[in-house]
């Protein structure tokens, strides 16, 4: 999928494992993929840099606040008006109360056998798969 610079919506999402190795997800209570789970994330805002919305993200969504880490990797997804271009980065949590909050409708920390029977947003579980970034429990 390729498209114009233009046309490009630039995004960002939290890959962030707990002690155990569960993975925190989000349930999206708006479109694209209402209803369904993902990693905490969202629209980069004009001149923002992407660890501070990456951490504003993650504290509008899930309450936690959290430290960024290393891109794990990108993706590109179709949009309305172009292609989502979603930069991915490993985080830790470093403080907060997990809560749904903004634009999830739920939020859980979930191993690989939860995981699994979740309804998740498309190409989610390959693009985890593909940088090893499952849940490890």
């Amino acid at each position: 999928m390729t498209a114009s610079s233009d046309h490009l919506i630039r995004c960002v999402g939290a890959i962030v494992h707990d002690s155990n190795g569960r993975l925190l997800l989000v349930r999206r209570a708006n479109p694209p993929g209402e209803g369904l789970w993902s990693v905490p994330g969202g629209r980069v805002e004009p001149g923002e840099a992407d660890e501070a919305a990456v951490t504003r993200e993650v504290a509008e969504e899930t309450g936690l606040s959290v430290t960024v880490g290393r891109l794990v990797g990108t993706v590109e997804r179709s949009a309305p008006n172009g292609v989502f271009l979603i930069l991915d980065y490993e985080c830790q949590v470093t403080s907060g109360v997990l809560r749904a909050g903004d634009d999830a409708s739920d939020v859980a920390w979930a191993d690989s056998a939860t995981l699994a029977t979740l309804p998740t947003t498309d190409g989610l579980l390959e693009a985890l798969s593909g940088w090893n970034c499952l849940p490890r429990a």
